[in-house]
């Protein structure tokens, strides 16, 4: 009979990379079991197809996940031309096939249209739901529903490699882009059709690929020293102002009480005595409101 797993408390922020091949889910399950945490969620999905970053909470720093949520992202994608498939990228049926070899100048001009603010219509082979179910579901079946396009930005799309039937792109983007839409329209643009071949995410707002771990470089680690990839809760919301508190400010903080602040309104990450005690809001009478609080009670990665 196999032993019964032991579930610890565990704090901290993975930066994962993920596999191709693998869901987020997955992953997640995979690093959880590596750490033996009681807690554990994600800051996103990232698609099967899609290699590459995926930050990971555990314990206390779950409460902070939802703020990398609206963060950009970038990527590396390989786009194919010339042939169109079903789900936009290489795992769908294909539609179409035609021999194309493309211009440098004829690439160039499409990708300048894609620059900046633009409309997307999402794919139906994706998460999002409707009347309570994810659209691929309905995909799936061989359902179509209309889907209502919506404004995202490309802050940077980068001709990386080409080769006249296909190339790579570096895309830095707003939440909510589809780099698979992104490839089809580019190849309808070119009037050849496209898809993703390959998909890499190289940057979470300000957490980077290069400071991932992938689950065999962890699993290799003695378990003892698994710890060492962990960064600091905190980690999550860099881009907030940082407000720090005297000793008794920090315990009625902590507590869960407002405390008085200067600066304009707004949220806020709050230290004391050199802990991470949570994320405030700032009302405009100079009242400092706690939203999220760390359990003080457990330890911190990255202490």
């Amino acid at each position: 009979m196999a032993a019964r797993r032991h579930w610890r408390r565990v704090d901290g922020v993975l930066l994962l990379d993920k596999s191709c091949g693998m869901s987020s889910n997955a992953a997640l399950q995979a690093a959880r079991r590596l750490f033996g945490a009681a807690r554990a969620g994600h800051t996103g999905t990232l698609d099967p197809l899609a290699s590459g970053l995926l930050p990971l909470c555990f314990g206390e720093a779950t409460k902070f996940s939802s703020d990398l949520l609206g963060a950009d992202k970038s990527y590396q994608a390989e786009v194919c031309f010339g042939v169109r498939t079903d789900t936009g990228d290489a795992e769908g049926a294909v539609l179409s096939r035609q021999t194309v070899s493309l211009l440098p100048t004829e690439l160039d001009a499409a990708l300048g249209r894609f620059r900046g603010p633009i409309t997307q219509v999402p794919p139906m082979y994706s998460a999002l739901k409707r009347d309570g179910r994810p659209l691929y579901e309905l995909a799936r079946r061989g359902i179509t529903v209309d889907r209502e396009a919506r404004q995202v930005c490309i802050h940077e799309l980068r001709l990386l490699a080409f080769t006249g039937d296909s190339c790579r792109l570096y895309v830095s983007c707003s939440k909510g882009t589809y780099v698979r839409t992104l490839a089809v329209d580019l190849g309808e643009a070119l009037g050849c059709g496209a898809h993703v071949s390959a998909l890499r995410r190289v940057a979470v707002g300000a957490l980077a690929i290069a400071d991932a771990w992938t689950i065999e470089r962890i699993a290799a680690l003695p378990e003892e020293r698994r710890h060492d990839c962990l960064l600091a809760a905190d980690t999550l919301v860099q881009t907030l102002p940082a407000v720090d508190l005297d000793e008794a400010e920090g315990r009625r903080f902590a507590r869960g009480n407002p405390v008085p602040a200067s600066g304009t309104g707004g949220r806020r990450r709050v230290y004391s005595v050199g802990r991470f005690l949570g994320v405030g809001e700032l009302d405009p009478l100079g009242k400092l409101h706690p939203r999220r609080v760390v359990d003080s009670s457990s330890p911190s990665a990255g202490d």
